[in-house]
């Protein structure tokens, strides 16, 4: 009989049997609970500290890749490797993707186009849509569910696996070797398909305006060209400077802090694709609200 079997004894002394607990037994009231609006509050504060956490290690990342840029010394091999990965790669769902954003841009026209009879603006309508707001934040968010996914699960299958110590052990910077050439190939792979996927959504959309509304050619390229200029198309290419940088961070800060396993490498993943999409959201309204 175990030591913790608790005895009952009669008045006159004897022993009785042991007493088990039953279900009858008043619950310990010795570390009541706290209520609901603190057990509130307490979750809100954890969520508030863990997202001041995570932006003061992306902005501490940031520094430690500036720095590594200056002067840029970056592994002409591994960067290639990286441009290939995440742009030639991204190249067709890209397009795709940008296919359709077109298409549909136009058909979601067409009730403004019957009703008013504007015609002639759907080359300005369309290409001011695309090149500064549909391309860059459209194409900003495919890459990120596409390459910064996969950049953060493959740097965090390195950190579990203690690859990321052992180039520290060998006195590599993992920053230097690692990071910094991840965060050059998604930037320029973004921006360069920012206007690839520009030229693609507008042709498409042109070419939806000449079958559903039979409006000619000449007709979309004048209104494009009249008011459409080249700081709109700028705009969007400087969104996509920024929203590379942002996504390339948040991806490389929760690869390489992965804990816990094959499962940390999920959770990861998931947080690196909220993070960069909210800070393409967040760039986004700041952005346009600051440049001309």
């Amino acid at each position: 009989m175990s030591a913790s079997t608790e005895h009952t004894s009669n008045p006159d002394g004897r022993r009785a049997s042991p007493r088990s607990p039953s279900h009858s037994d008043p619950p310990d009231r010795s570390t009541p609970e706290p209520p609901v609006s603190k057990r509130g509050f307490a979750g809100v504060g954890a969520t508030v500290l863990t997202l001041c956490r995570d932006a003061g290690g992306i902005a501490l990342l940031a520094i430690q890749v500036l720095r590594a840029l200056l002067p840029p010394r970056i592994d002409g091999r591994n960067l290639l490797e990286h441009l290939y990965k995440m742009g030639y790669q991204s190249i067709p769902i890209i397009v795709l993707a940008a296919f359709f954003a077109g298409a549909l841009m136009t058909i979601q026209s067409q009730i403004l186009v019957e009703r008013f009879g504007a015609t002639a603006l759907l080359g300005w309508g369309g290409g001011y849509a695309v090149f500064r707001e549909l391309a860059p934040v459209l194409l900003a968010l495919m890459f990120a569910g596409r390459v910064g996914s996969n950049n953060t699960a493959d740097l965090g299958t390195m950190a579990i696996t203690d690859q990321i110590d052992g180039l520290r052990a060998l006195a590599i910077d993992p920053v230097s070797y690692l990071l910094v050439p991840r965060v050059v190939a998604m930037v320029i792979a973004l921006f360069a398909l920012t206007a690839i996927g520009g030229q693609i959504a507008l042709l498409s959309g042109t070419a939806f305006a000449m079958l559903l509304y039979k409006v000619e050619f000449i007709t979309l390229f004048a209104s494009l060209v009249e008011n459409v200029s080249q700081a709109d198309f700028i705009h969007g290419l400087v969104k996509s400077i920024a929203f590379g940088i942002s996504i390339a961070l948040s991806s490389c800060y929760y690869g390489i802090t992965v804990r816990g396993g094959a499962v940390g490498v999920g959770r990861a993943v998931n947080a690196s694709v909220v993070s960069a999409a909210m800070s393409v959201f967040v760039l986004d309204f700041f952005l346009t609200y600051l440049l001309p």
